[in-house]
């Protein structure tokens, strides 16, 4: 998962103007049907902030990103906010949360990465915790701007979560193209 992309400042600029008419209201909608209002959540990967402004409508969020300059820029845009310093992996904290969410982060993660950050969840997460995530649909892995790029099918995500996590929805949307994207909720078992 190793990559500078999201180390310097002026890549961080460059993804915060793509990334500026994408956010996951939708997902966000989708877990509001299995997660109560004023759950604690954490947002793993919370980049420019987009997600966690739509999320601290309904939930104590606290955020979280592994790049110091967008932690910098969270700080800045959000003085009030709550945000660590985490690795998607290790997700080294002693706090615990009612649910944790992601939107387009774990797909960086290769496949033994991500069974460690799924134990490691599980372990962050009170009982009958939540976890929503989205990610690419597809197979194989390339690496997109420097990034470490892994497509996901239904299989190959319900492969990895199941041992940890109860399914609760499997769902495929569009993010940019018709199927693009899969959504998943699962409940700590």
């Amino acid at each position: 998962m190793a990559t500078d992309y999201y180390k310097t400042k002026k890549s961080i600029e460059e993804y915060i103007r793509l990334a500026q008419d994408v956010n996951g209201g939708k997902l966000i909608d989708k877990l509001k049907e299995f997660l109560p209002t004023n759950s604690n959540l954490l947002e793993i990967g919370t980049g420019p902030g987009t997600d966690w402004k739509i999320l601290k409508e309904d939930f104590e969020v606290v955020g979280s990103d592994n790049s110091k300059e967008f932690l910098e820029h969270l700080q800045a845009s959000h003085p009030t906010g709550r945000f660590l310093e985490l690795d998607a992996i290790t997700l080294k904290t002693e706090e615990t949360f009612d649910a944790i969410y992601s939107n387009k982060v774990m797909h960086h993660l290769e496949e033994n990465e991500l069974t460690a950050s799924i134990q490691r969840q599980s372990d962050l997460l009170n009982s009958n915790g939540i976890i929503c995530h989205s990610f690419w649909k597809g197979e194989g892995s390339e690496i997109f701007n420097g990034m470490f790029v892994k497509y996901h099918t239904e299989v190959a995500l319900k492969a990895f979560f199941e041992k940890d996590f109860e399914i609760q929805l499997i769902d495929t949307y569009a993010e940019f193209e018709a199927g693009d994207s899969l959504l998943l909720i699962g409940k700590k078992k």
